[in-house]
């Protein structure tokens, strides 16, 4: 069996699972301190519907792409199906339309980004921070 498991691979192994520094999103008076607060640095808003096989997969690409320090960015979590009027403040407050999944990027204030379903991996978050809060 061991030949086996080095050729095919173990079915009890378990893969390592990367863990992301989310802070979760579910006050609306979240909101106002995330605009302040990307005065200083990037703030990042994930809305998730966990209901959604393809939210998690985006999730799960968004997740395993991640390379940046924790000091980078913040990275905020939204569960759309328990906290719906917040992503529809979102809309609101941000001037972006709501989408499921959808990733909101916000600087000094203002939306620079933002994208929905598979290209929410195509923004480079990089390109948004300092240089030397990325991870080498």
């Amino acid at each position: 069996m061991g030949l086996l498991n080095k050729l095919f691979g173990s079915t009890t192994e378990k893969k390592e699972e990367k863990i992301l520094p989310w802070i979760e999103l579910n006050s609306i008076l979240q909101l106002k301190k995330i605009e302040e607060k990307s005065k200083d640095r990037v703030q990042v808003i994930f809305k998730h519907s966990t209901r959604c096989g393809i939210s998690r997969m985006v999730l799960n690409q968004f997740v395993a792409g991640y390379n940046l320090n924790e000091e980078a960015i913040d990275l905020y979590f939204l569960d759309l199906l328990n906290y719906r009027e917040i992503s529809n403040k979102i809309a609101e407050q941000f001037q972006v339309w709501h989408e499921s999944p959808q990733l909101v990027v916000i600087k000094a204030g203002f939306v620079v980004a933002h994208a929905s379903h598979g290209q929410i991996n195509t923004i480079d978050l990089n390109k948004f921070i300092d240089s030397s809060m990325i991870q080498g």
